[in-house]
């Protein structure tokens, strides 16, 4: 399977998911014919961008757009307990199980209408600036934007894109 086409194939994949999808999935969903390796080589090559998201769901979300549709914003951790810390595989406050828990957080845009959801941003949240915990004198890391800015920069977007939504 050609780099370009398994690019459709996860996105198709990620659009139909009511979960968390993995390339090990993906590999079984496409009976063995790719193997997950392959699908993290191709998905680790370069980062992709909202923009990419953008262009790839563009022709779905074409065909559900509705004026009756909604925008959604959403923020999802991906844990990744045993992975090495960096900027954007961190510690963040996960209040559905109110702890703390190490991982990636992906701030999303979601276009839903006439009954479907589709993801039409993203914003991965990166911990760049480290800093000193003034209350335990630990160091510790923080976004230099919120989720908060990064939601409003999302619909921002969408709005160019000209999602239509109520």
């Amino acid at each position: 399977m050609k780099n370009g086409k398994l690019l459709d194939v996860s996105s198709d994949d990620l659009i139909r998911a009511f979960g968390q999808t993995t390339a090990t999935g993906l590999s079984s969903l496409l009976a063995g014919e790719v193997s997950h390796d392959h699908i993290q080589r191709v998905l680790a090559r370069e980062e992709q961008t909202s923009a990419d998201l953008w262009r790839m769901v563009k022709p779905h979300g074409r065909e559900i757009e509705s004026e009756d549709g909604i925008v959604i914003g959403d923020d999802r951790i991906a844990e990744k307990p045993s992975t090495d810390e960096k900027d954007s595989i961190c510690w963040h406050d996960d209040h559905s199980q109110q702890r703390t828990v190490k991982g990636i957080t992906c701030v999303t845009c979601l276009d839903h209408s006439q009954g479907v959801s589709l993801p039409v941003g993203f914003e991965l949240v990166r911990k760049t600036e480290r800093y000193t915990d003034p209350k335990d004198g630990k160091e510790k890391r923080r976004a230099d934007n919120t989720k908060n800015e990064m939601y409003r920069d999302l619909l921002q977007q969408a709005v160019k894109n000209q999602i239509p939504c109520r």
